[in-house]
C-alpha cells in the first residue's frame, strides 16, 4: 500500500487506512487502540511481538 511505512506508528497507519487492522490482528497485534499503538512504530511493534517486519509489510502492501 502506497504511503505506509514501517516507521509509521500503528495509530498513523490505521488513520491512513483502517483496512490494515485485520492484517495486524491476524498477525497477533490485538491491542490496536492501546497507548503503545499510538507511540511505537510498526517496526517496533513487530519486534516486540516477534514478527518479521518484511513479511508484515508484504501483507499490508497487498491492500
Amino acid at each position: 500500500m502506497s504511503g505506509i511505512t514501517k516507521e509509521m506508528t500503528i495509530g498513523e497507519i490505521l488513520m491512513k487506512n483502517p483496512d490494515v487492522a485485520p492484517i495486524l490482528m491476524e498477525a497477533g497485534m490485538h491491542c490496536l487502540g492501546c497507548p503503545s499503538a499510538q507511540g511505537e512504530s510498526l517496526e517496533e511493534a513487530a519486534l516486540v511481538h516477534g514478527m518479521d517486519i518484511d513479511e508484515l509489510m508484504k501483507k499490508i502492501e497487498t491492500l
